[in-house]
């Protein structure tokens, strides 16, 4: 039992009877008082039981907390923490008598610190327990543990964005962060608290996950998972939902009537539903046909008149085949003559325009555009073509076409634009084995026929092409050859560690294909394009369909059938293969980043009291800008400021987004936060490609139209973008698709001399002239370094022809925006005239 002695109490009596523990009713004593009390004889035999227990408490920050206990009848009441005594100077006590009973109550507070906690953090838990004393006996109260609550920042698991098909399930996953207390969760739907008592469609799992059970349109939007407990509220990064309708077909029409042709048709339309943002186009024919009965069929010929009928059929019948057969020996007769010489200035100069730009030199401008001479058999490159290597796994080819023929049974090789349905190439293809994988996005997909003299295909507004240059595809060869560029959702790159994709993921094929030379794939990557900071690979998908490194820039190995430059925003691959292919970037230090382009949207209409501008963070590749572009013309959507670029530095920093500076009196932001965050890695790693944020934001009058603001773009401890907002939400009616989605007018594919700025014949001049080195350094040498190309020296050197690898890698990169006479000036640097850079002689050199 604790000491009973203590302060002694200010009074008219001695010390003496104050530890004797006696009390004179109608006597009061004011100041220092403990915990001891003598019972009426009446109550001596009671033992004491409480009338209030201390309670479980939770510090929060350096708030202390009190704890307090009651009794009746006690003689003494104590508190022990943790096994010991509280000093009795840290006890408040409170005296009365219950006017029921007339029993004296005793009551006694004490407080306890974040200090006192701490002391014995991680060994046990803090926890107090009453005391109370009767003559007859104690009593000891429930143990109160005492803790100290927080929250952690960031969630062990957080919700993942999604695409899914009307009516489907959806679970978004959700642990929320370490906490004391438990954190409470709770779903929210673009800032709105989401209740499943309302709207049953929703249900909230035991563990936190939030289910929809049958995926509706208007489920469509933003989800965040909120976690709060006394301390603290922390939210999760948004996860995009995306509800799509994939197309039906509706019911057949009625035949028609029997034609003239004796056949009738019927029809059915893709409208049942039609396919939403994200759907599927409609599978299947959307139009058939059936041969009439006799009886049906309208034709009434008979007896005589189908006998001159019929012999007149038959006499055209003959007549056609014989013409078929001279026009199939004529064909073949000038293909021959095509193949074998291609000195025929008719076929060589198609296509040449001279640009209107004037060059620096202007007495030179014509050393490219002089007349072809028609008199001189074809001029070819010294030396032979490099032993190439066979793979086995190549698919064998023959002199004919490589793929299922055309449905016309012939292969047509066109000088100028192809014009032949993509969907119907896409579908052949996807008829081979190998293809069936590939996706059937026509908008993403071109495709050309083509032979030795080349050409290019495009994908527009990608940045995406395929050079195919000159004797690349073997004499005799005719190739259908595709370029189409893959989702990420649809191809998933193993990335490991620091590694992120830098590029999209381009097929162009078929794998397999003979080819003489490199052709060259251009497209956009979004690093910092200072190799110092990355190791970048290019990665190859194989036919099992595993990736696999075949190229590490800065260490390319001029005997590999890859090489690759890398410029600010573009990179330049030479490939002897086709395939699937993509660059993956692997940071070295903190300092390397990934350019993102931001970009500003919002509801083209607005109706109500709300209004949303989304934010979308997406690497910048003009192919995923075109998708983003192509989403919100379907969504409605209409861009509100120009793009900016911000660059993200590998230093495992969130990305923050606020809103800032609106009129306070006309409009408020339902963010509850004072800025949205997006974590690092769902940046870095790139899994959502649409990764954007949205600011609801809530006008307080419907009248009110003008909407200024602040809205910045940040990485913690890194770079920051800002833009700033002035428009009218009802005028502003800026189309999606302006100028910042440059439509390409260009065709898709184009085959023969009119792909390329310089005309053939041309073209085999200048490399007859540079390819032959020359002592004074006048050569392809000297052309690559005007060309700001001599880092590569070494893999020209490696070529038959270096001259014209350099002039490809030229005409990849100047299609849209190069000059021809810019071209005739940078030949007249070198130092030659222009009898000299086609006439010279190995003795002149």
């Amino acid at each position: 039992m604790p000491s009973l002695l203590g302060p002694f109490v200010r009074c008219g009596f001695s010390a003496t009877l104050l530890v004797l523990g006696l009390v004179f009713a109608g006597f009061t004593c004011t100041g220092s008082e403990h915990a001891t009390a003598t019972l009426p004889a009446s109550f001596s035999d009671l033992l004491p039981h409480f009338l209030v227990e201390p309670e479980d408490e939770f510090i929060v920050k350096n708030k202390p907390v009190t704890l307090t206990c009651r009794s009746t009848p006690a003689t003494q009441i104590y508190f022990k923490c943790n096994g010991e005594w509280v000093h009795q100077d840290d006890h408040l006590i409170e005296r009365t008598v219950d006017p029921a009973t007339a029993l004296p109550i005793m009551q006694v507070q004490i407080d306890i610190t974040r200090q006192q906690v701490e002391k014995i953090f991680g060994l046990d838990e803090y926890w107090c327990q009453c005391v109370a004393w009767s003559t007859t006996g104690t009593q000891k109260s429930q143990k109160a543990y005492i803790r100290i609550a927080y929250l952690r920042k960031n969630f062990e698991e957080e919700p993942q964005g999604k695409e899914v098909a009307l009516d489907q399930e959806v679970l978004l996953r959700c642990h929320p962060p370490e906490g004391v207390p438990q954190a409470e969760v709770e779903w929210q739907r673009n800032e709105d608290v989401i209740n499943p008592a309302s709207d049953p469609n929703f249900f909230i799992t035991a563990d936190y996950n939030l289910v929809i059970k049958k995926a509706r349109l208007a489920d469509t939007g933003n989800y965040t998972c909120v976690a709060k407990n006394i301390v603290a509220r922390r939210k999760s990064t948004c996860a995009t939902v995306l509800v799509y309708v994939d197309g039906g077909w509706s019911e057949w029409s009625k035949w028609s009537a029997c034609g003239a042709d004796c056949s009738m048709w019927r029809s059915r339309e893709c409208t049942q539903p039609s396919p939403g943002p994200g759907g599927k186009d409609c599978q299947g024919l959307d139009l058939q046909s059936l041969n009439c009965t006799s009886e049906q069929c309208p034709q009434t010929v008979s007896g005589a008149e189908d006998v001159a009928l019929y012999v007149g059929m038959v006499a055209v019948a003959l007549c056609l085949t014989l013409l078929l057969i001279v026009v199939v020996l004529v064909y073949r007769r000038k293909k021959e003559d095509l193949d074998s010489d291609v000195a025929d200035s008719s076929i060589l100069t198609t296509g040449f325009q001279p640009m209107g730009i004037k060059p620096s030199k202007p007495e030179n401008s014509h050393l490219l555009t002089i007349q072809p001479d028609l008199t001189t058999t074809t001029t070819s490159y010294q030396g032979t073509l490099r032993a190439r290597h066979d793979g086995t796994g190549k698919f064998s080819m023959t002199n004919g076409p490589l793929l299922d023929p055309l449905p016309n049974g012939s292969h047509t090789l066109h000088n100028g634009k192809l014009n032949s349905d993509p969907a119907d190439f896409v579908s052949r293809l996807s008829t081979q084995s190998y293809f069936k994988t590939l996706p059937r996005d026509v908008a993403n997909t071109s495709y050309g026929t083509f032979n030795f003299l080349g050409g290019r295909l495009t994908i527009p507004s990608t940045g995406i092409s395929l050079l195919i240059p000159p004797e690349a595809i073997p004499r005799g060869k005719i190739y259908e050859i595709y370029l189409t560029v893959q989702r990420k959702e649809d191809l998933r790159l193993p990335l490991a560690g620091c590694q992120t994709l830098l590029s999209p993921v381009v097929s162009c094929g078929p794998p397999g294909v003979v080819l003489s030379r490199p052709v060259i794939l251009s497209m956009d990557h979004c690093s910092d394009a200072c190799l110092d900071n990355w190791a970048v690979r290019l990665k190859k998908q194989n036919y099992e369909g595993t990736w696999e490194d075949v190229l590490l820039m800065g260490e390319e190995l001029v005997s590999e059938p890859y090489y690759c430059q890398l410029e600010a925003e573009t990179c330049r691959l030479f490939s002897e293969q086709l395939g699937t292919l993509a660059l993956v970037g692997e940071s070295l230090h903190m300092g390397a980043a990934k350019r993102l382009r931001l970009v500003l949207f919002s509801d083209a209409y607005c109706s109500t009291l709300e209004y949303n501008i989304r934010v979308y963070c997406m690497d910048d590749t003009q192919d995923i800008f075109k998708e983003v572009m192509q989403m919100e013309r379907q969504l409605g959507g209409r861009l509100i400021d120009e793009p900016h670029v911000l660059l993200f530095k590998d230093s495992y920093h969130n990305l923050r987004l606020s809103i800032h500076d609106m009129p306070q009196a006309h409009w408020r932001s339902k963010l509850l936060a004072g800025y949205q965050e997006i974590p690092f890695y769902h940046i870095w790693n790139g899994s959502q490609r649409y990764l954007h944020c949205t600011f609801t934001l809530e006008r307080l009058s419907l009248s009110t139209c003008e909407l200024t603001c602040q809205l910045c773009v940040w990485q913690v401890e890194g770079e920051g973008q800002s833009f700033s907002l002035d428009f009218n939400i009802a005028k502003d009616t800026r189309a999606v698709d302006s100028e910042f989605l440059l439509m390409d007018s260009n065709a898709t594919a184009l085959a023969g001399p009119s792909a390329f700025q310089i005309p053939y014949l041309i073209r085999q001049k200048i490399c007859s002239s540079l390819d032959a080195p020359c002592p004074n350094g006048a050569d392809w040498r000297m052309l690559a370094q005007r060309l700001k190309l001599e880092r590569h020296m070494s893999f020209f050197a490696s070529k038959a022809s270096p001259t014209s690898v350099i002039l490809d890698l030229w005409e990849a990169q100047h299609f849209h925006t190069g000059n021809i006479n810019q071209l005739a000036t940078v030949m007249a640097d070198i130092g030659k005239q222009e009898a000299m850079i086609f006439l010279v002689s190995d003795g002149e050199c």
